[in-house]
Order: C-alpha cells, then structure tokens, then sequence
C-alpha cells in the first residue's frame, strides 16, 4: 500500500521493537523503568517503532503524566497487559500476558529486560521472533528474592535467557564473566548511559524539607537491604557534623526493611526521609548535595550514581566491582558492608571541604564523557540487528579471557 513502509529485514533501516520486563514506562520508579524512559524515544528519533508492554495496575508518576497522549509517551506506543496485582505475581503475570502480545504481534525485535521476565522468552521465540535480554543485574542474588519460589523463578528465568536468548546484553564485566563461567554464554556488555544536568538551586527542597546547598550528606535508592541504606545510618550516628543525612527513597516490596530503617533513625530530627522524589525536587536534591553516599551491597549498573556524579558531587561508595569499575578514581570507595570504615571516609569529607570540592570538579565532565546514552541506543540497534561492533568485540574478548 502506498505510504506503508514494509520491515521485512532486520538490516532494514527501521525496525519494530517490543520491551518487556518494567513496570510501567515514562517513570522513574526503578532502573529498567529509567533506562527504556530514556532509550525508547531515542530509537524512535532514529525511525524505529517502539511498545512498551506496561503493568494494568501501574500509573505513570505526576511528573511524566502531561507527556503521555493518546497512549504514547514522545511516539513510544504504551499498551496495557493482564496484571495480578498481588505481591510476587505481578512482574510475572504481565511479563506472561506481554509475551503473548508480542509473539502474535508484528514486532521485528521483543527485547527482555531483566532475568524474571525472560522466564517467558520462549513464547515469541516459538513464533519466529528475535529474543534480546538486558540483565540488568543477578536478581536471584537481591535480599528481597535469596529465598523460596521467587528466588528459582528468577534463576530459571537467568537459564531460559542465557540457553535460548539470541544475545544477552550485560551492563559490567563481572555479569559478563558470571555468564561464561555458568552457562559458558557470550554477552556483549553495553553500560548504561547518562546525560549532562543543569545543577538547580535548593527552592523546594528548602520548603520542604529545611536543606540549603552543602549542608547534607545524601542517599538516593529503593530502599531494599542490598542497597546498605542501614549501614549508612549506622555510620552517620556516629559521625561528628553539622551536616543532616537524607534518605530519598521508597519501599520496593520491603516495608519491613523500611520499618527498620526509620527504628534506626529514632527521633534525630538530622536524619530526613523524603520518600519518592522525581522532577524538580528529585533535581535540588542532586544539585545542592555536599555528597552522595552509594553504600550498596549488590548494584547492576546504578543509574543513580551516574546521575549524581553528572551533577557533580563528590561520591563516596562501596568497592564492589559495579561501582568501583564506574567511578575508577574519581570518587571514594569504602570496604563493602563495613561500618567502621564507611564512618572514617564520612568523617575524612565533613572534615576536608576541598577534598569534597577536587571529587565535584572532576565527577560531571568524567562520567558524561565516559557514558552516553546515544552510544548506549545505537549499539543496542547493531545487536537488534545481529551486528557487534568492533569496540563491543574487543571488550568482549578482553573480558572473557582474564576470567
């Protein structure tokens, strides 16, 4: 028909793409749903078709909800799947029901994004589709999950993708390793992204919460047990400074870990817990920091220490291999789950102002040169396509063979 661009081929220039695996897309209410807010309308600028398979049950934040017309956000078509709306069958339920949608629908590329989801790989593969799975991070492995069913669902889920996925994307070296080692798979490692921010002077944050520039340390997470907010607290009430402590951050099927949290807190007036931020405020909170604090157990690829680098504050984190691979030596790293020295670098930095000044002068123009989401969206296309680059080769080789 005259004016239907046909896609027969996936070297075409334009393909059909379906994503499967988030809650809901625009939002900032985790990591997957952040990058596919980010990358989707990035490969629609680039003359591809992109649905986003969202949860019935999920509502799009206020900040992203004058965006979203005619069930598209920025030409990203939405679609709304079959959710059981109940702890543990939710992520499953929808992860089915878009599976389905994908198989019979005319998508060129259905890309998975975590192992949970990719448990359901299988149904479009059967129909002849091109599988793709983001492994955004060993799931199975997260405190919320290390027990019962929802801990062999998401491995099984981590087999499927690993045994029949037509590439796994990874997001750090140790994944990619963890990969070959297990299942003896080649992935190809594509991190993700993060784009320059214009810093915000403290105005809501001021209302709200009483915080002027610099005279706060800050935490920015889910608040789940593998993120360490508990060993940050710990380590602030023994600190001595005038500088208060904020959590940002809500739950994420964890009230009891959150309960715990706020038990830890007491009644210090110094220790804030702004529950979920995004738009404006989200914005002051990263801009007017003295530091960010990531004092996480277990990490995929933390979009939020990219942000708040790209901000420019002086970080301080823990030395697993997914941040301290991210930060080299342009931020501060401590021993993970170690309390004792998680306090002596917070006390080093209340102490040394122009320490804390050479980390910010140094964290934007470092992180935003080393992670770009256009680079991030057009590698994602060349695996679409079944293409690697030259530059994925070469990390890839390079990463296998000092396993």
């Amino acid at each position: 028909m005259k004016g239907t661009i046909k896609l027969k081929k996936r070297g075409n220039k334009n393909l059909r793409i379906a994503m499967i695996g988030h809650k809901v897309v625009p939002s900032r209410r985790g990591g997957i749903e952040r990058v596919l807010t980010i990358m989707c309308p990035l490969m629609i600028k680039k003359g591809h078709q992109v649905t986003c398979f969202n949860r019935s049950g999920d509502k799009v934040e206020n900040e992203y909800v004058k965006t979203v017309k005619r069930k598209k956000y920025r030409g990203v078509q939405l679609k709304k799947v079959i959710t059981i709306n109940k702890r543990g069958l939710a992520a499953m339920t929808s992860s089915f029901s878009a599976a389905i949608c994908a198989a019979f629908g005319k998508y060129d590329v259905v890309h998975f994004h975590a192992e949970g989801p990719s448990a359901f790989l299988w149904i479009p593969k059967l129909f002849g589709k091109r599988c793709i799975v983001t492994i955004h991070g060993i799931d199975w492995a997260r405190d919320k999950w290390k027990h019962g069913f929802g801990s062999r669902y998401i491995k099984f889920g981590e087999y499927i993708a690993a045994k029949y996925a037509d590439e796994v994307i990874v997001l750090s070296e140790k994944v990619q390793k963890y990969f070959k080692k297990f299942y003896d798979r080649d992935t190809v490692l594509i991190p993700n992204g993060v784009m320059t921010h214009e810093n915000r002077k403290a105005d809501l944050i001021t209302q709200k919460f009483g915080l002027h520039k610099d005279e706060y340390i800050c935490a920015l997470s889910r608040l789940t047990e593998e993120k360490g907010i508990h060993f940050l607290i710990e380590a602030y009430k023994e600190l001595k400074t005038d500088k208060k402590l904020v959590i940002a951050g809500a739950a994420s099927d964890t009230d009891g870990y959150v309960k715990m949290l706020k038990e830890m807190a007491g009644d210090d007036p110094n220790i804030i817990f702004t529950g979920f931020v995004s738009g404006k405020l989200l914005e002051e909170i990263y801009s007017n920091a003295y530091v960010y604090v990531l004092p996480s157990k277990l990490e995929g690829m933390p979009l939020s220490l990219l942000e708040a680098m790209s901000y420019g504050n002086c970080v301080i984190g823990s030395d697993i291999a997914e941040i301290a691979d991210v930060v080299e030596d342009k931020a501060i790293l401590f021993k993970k789950a170690n309390v004792e020295d998680l306090k002596e670098k917070l006390q080093m930095v209340c102490d040394d102002v122009e320490l804390v000044e050479k980390y910010k002068n140094e964290a934007s123009g470092y992180i935003c040169g080393k992670y770009n989401w256009e680079d991030v969206v057009n590698r994602t296309v060349e695996v679409y396509r079944g293409k690697k680059s030259c530059k994925e080769k070469l990390v890839e080789n390079s990463s296998v063979a000092s396993i």
